[in-house]
This record gives structure tokens, C-alpha cells and sequence, in this order.
């Protein structure tokens, strides 16, 4: 999807950056290798690597998906330790080697305190320039809402979501509509209250017990859909 046109239109060729561990070095060099044999038009060149410095510099858009993992029975605040430890470091060689305009998003939990940390060491990039993930709730939310009442999630407009990225988040669709008609009257309170805000809250947890892993897939795809409609624009909420 990156490197198809859907992420910065069709004529905007990509440089990619992959940073990793050292241990992990043999694996980015099977990733680098896949994506060759995908032969991707837009895809310029692979930069594989464990040093911030090499990752970091001159990039336009940061995707912070390096965390440690959330497991079972874990909450966001268990990882904070660990992971505050890394976005110390990134957001110091963010700011020594990104671009001024450098846009990020920070996908490893708990994201909403790992980009504050991201942002206090990297003052040289605007604190604006600095997001963390919400989008993956929306889309969370647009899927179910969308499977209640029997239509598609291009048929939904307006719906919000409010707070962090975590289970205290709350979505909204008061405002929302389903294919033009107010989606208050098409599902009840009762569902709303009982089914739809606590799954949506709770969907990351959710997908642990089925795939005893954290979101992959539907994470990344959030991640892609944020930058670009930050990049690019959009008409919807």
C-alpha cells in the first residue's frame, strides 16, 4: 500500500527506512529482499539498519511502531518502563537528524505517552508535528457500526473519536451518519452502551486472546491511513 500510490499519490517515489535491533539484522535483510521481489514502481530504495542515526536522518515521515509488545493480561501502563527507555533515545536523534518538518506517528503502547516522550526530547521539531495512534479506533468503530446495520464503512460519515488510545476511549456517533440517515436511529442505546462502545474500548484485547499477539495487520494499515489523510487531506472527520 506504501509503495502502490495510496500513501503519497502515484508519482511520489519512497525511500524506506527499517530500523531494528542488531539481532534482528538477518530478518530486515529477508524483508529487504521481499520487498525487491515485489518490485514495487514507487519503491526508490530500502535502508536497512540498527543505528538511530542512519534511521533518522533526513526522513520526511516516522512511523513509530517500535515497542515492546503488549501480552496477555497486560495493561498500556505495564509497558511504560520499557518503552519510555526507547523514545527517549529516538526523539534525541530525531532531533539531531529529521527533517524540521518531519511528521511522526508513535504506534507501540501506551502511544498517547510515548509520543509526549518522543516530543520533550526532540525540541527541534513543532510539538504539532508529533500524533499518536487513534485512527485504528475509528476504523474499529466504522467496521462494527457498519456490521450492525448492514452496510458498508464508505456509507458512514462523522463518526469521532475522543481520548487516548486505550480502553477509557470513546466513540462517538452522535454526529454520524449511515448512508445519509442518523445512525442514533438505526441502532439502540442499548447496543450502543452494551456492545458497541466497550468492544470498540476493548478490541486491542480482544484480538490478543484470538491471535495470542498484539495487532499487526489492522495497525499498520491505521497508521498508513492517518499519515496520509494528515499529508494529503481529507473531507472526512
Amino acid at each position: 500500500m506504501m509503495y502502490s500510490g495510496q500513501f503519497l499519490g502515484a508519482n511520489q517515489r519512497v525511500i524506506l527506512h527499517l530500523l531494528d535491533l542488531p539481532v534482528a539484522q538477518d530478518s530486515l535483510k529477508g524483508v529487504q529482499a521481499e520487498l525487491h521481489d515485489c518490485a514495487f514502481p514507487l519503491l526508490e530504495d530500502i535502508v536497512i539498519t540498527d543505528s538511530l542515526t542512519t534511521a533518522f536522518t533526513d526522513v520526511d515521515y516516522a512511523f513509530l511502531i517500535g515497542a515492546k509488545p503488549r501480552g496477555p493480561g497486560m495493561e498500556r501502563s505495564d509497558l511504560l518502563k520499557d518503552n519510555g527507555k526507547i523514545f527517549v533515545a529516538t526523539g534525541k536523534a530525531m532531533h539531531d537528524h529529521a527533517k524540521r518538518d518531519c511528521k511522526s506517528i508513535v504506534v507501540g503502547n501506551p502511544a498517547n505517552t510515548n509520543a509526549l516522550i518522543l516530543a520533550s526530547n526532540c525540541p527541534g521539531i513543532p510539538r504539532e508535528n508529533f500524533t499518536a495512534m487513534t485512527r485504528l479506533d475509528h476504523n474499529r468503530a466504522l467496521t462494527q457500526l457498519a456490521l450492525k446495520t448492514g452496510s458498508s464503512v464508505t456509507d458512514i460519515k462523522q463518526l469521532a473519536i475522543w481520548g487516548n488510545h486505550s480502553p477509557t476511549m470513546y466513540p462517538d456517533i452522535r454526529s454520524t451518519t449511515v448512508k445519509g440517515k442518523k445512525a442514533t436511529d438505526l441502532v439502540d442505546h442499548k447496543w450502543i452502551n452494551d456492545e458497541f462502545t466497550p468492544r470498540v474500548q476493548k478490541r486491542g484485547a480482544e484480538i490478543i486472546a484470538l491471535r495470542k499477539l498484539s495487532s499487526a495487520a489492522s495497525a499498520g494499515n491505521a497508521a498508513i491511513d492517518h499519515m496520509r489523510d494528515w499529508v494529503l487531506g481529507s473531507n472526512e472527520w
